[in-house]
């Protein structure tokens, strides 16, 4: 009798169970309609024709003297930079950079954070 049960049940389950065939589906959906948030505003910087839109790219630096400081753009009071100081060189010199104080780093270079607009 269990058994019989089992099997009834069994049939039950998979005469409700419907499938969608992968040939109906013609196109994947647009990841921006199912995308929120940040990545959502990622998502559109990048269509609007900006690749970098969190300013991740390695800048090259420029004289780099007082006067004329590398300016790294950043959309908060502080940002972590790096810089290589020589070519061959096998580490990075980090350090903290704060709006508005130029800060040198070890090799003679400065740099000044300028403020931008978030994401």
């Amino acid at each position: 009798m269990a058994s019989l049960c089992g099997r009834i049940v069994l049939a039950a389950a998979k005469r409700n169970v419907t499938y969608t065939p992968v040939r109906f589906c013609k196109m994947m959906n647009d990841p921006i309609e199912h995308a929120t948030g940040i990545e959502k505003r990622e998502l559109l910087a990048k269509q609007a024709g900006n690749p970098d839109p969190f300013d991740m790219r390695v800048f090259k630096r420029g004289p780099g003297t007082k006067d004329s400081p590398n300016l790294i753009p950043s959309a908060f009071d502080a940002r972590l930079v790096g810089c290589v100081c020589e070519e061959d060189q096998t580490y990075v010199q980090w350090m903290w950079l704060h709006q508005g104080q130029p800060k040198r780093c070890e090799c003679g270079h400065w740099f000044k954070l300028v403020e931008k607009a978030p994401v």
